[in-house]
């Protein structure tokens, strides 16, 4: 069942609108990071780590999250239409099934994300910024993290869009997220919210590891926030019933 679910949601992705967000949303952050890096570099070095910390300062504050809530949305905005929500109810497939393959799809759209974000980064690095040699490896390793870092996001958002029929709501909250997650990291509480896990694992901002040391905790949290969620979800989906 689980698998004809993840199929459904799979299927919604071909052609869907969402693949304008995942192109456009990503481009403005990347023009946005590199216009900032070339007009500071009387404060900034002339590397790859500070064209890094300037993409991800916008990226990860303001574009992700909110770009996770159109996701999250569109997946759930057929479900909302109608009554098709009684149909999910009297269905022969647990309704968490259905959470957890819009969990996939989403997760899917972010690795494809976090893809396309390294590519715009060594584009304008290369042809725009002009930066000698190639990206750190490094880097690399904070895209995976910043992956496992966004799945409590993913499963919060698609929480949200599914309690909330509106689609603009999950958008507004992940933008409200990604400031707050910048502000409970900078106060050193970030690995107890779940929108500053993903900006921590991308080291937003920063061009040492914040993350040195710490790596266990950040893993363990990542698990025990999505895990948390993925529960609360399924609780909330065996107390529905169908909508009159």
């Amino acid at each position: 069942m689980l698998l004809r679910c993840i199929r459904a949601e799979n299927q919604k992705l071909h052609g869907a609108p969402i693949w304008l967000v995942f192109l456009v949303v990503p481009l403005i952050s990347c023009l946005y990071g590199s216009y900032n890096f070339l007009q500071n570099l009387g404060l900034l070095s002339f590397t790859w780590y500070n064209l890094w910390t300037q993409h991800t300062l916008f990226y990860t504050l303001f574009f992700f999250a909110p770009m996770v809530g159109v996701y999250a949305a569109y997946l759930w905005r057929l479900e909302h239409l109608g009554h098709n929500w009684n149909l999910i109810m009297a269905a022969p497939v647990p309704p968490v099934d259905l959470f957890i393959a819009k969990f996939l799809a989403v997760a899917k759209v972010t690795l494809f994300t976090q893809g396309w974000v390294f590519v715009l980064y060594v584009v304008c690095g290369k042809l725009w910024a002009g930066l000698p040699g190639w990206p750190p490896l490094q880097v690399a390793v904070w895209l995976v993290r910043g992956v496992v870092g966004s799945f409590a996001i993913i499963a919060l958002e698609l929480l949200i869009a599914m309690l909330i029929r509106s689609f603009a709501v999950p958008v507004l909250f992940g933008l409200a997220g990604g400031v707050s997650g910048m502000l409970m990291a900078s106060k050193g509480f970030g690995m107890v919210w779940p929108f500053a896990l993903m900006q921590m694992g991308m080291n937003s901002n920063k061009s040492e590891d914040v993350l040195a040391g710490s790596g266990g905790v950040f893993w363990a949290a990542c698990l025990i926030w999505t895990g948390l969620l993925f529960a609360a979800a399924a609780a909330l989906l065996r107390a529905r019933d169908v909508r009159a």
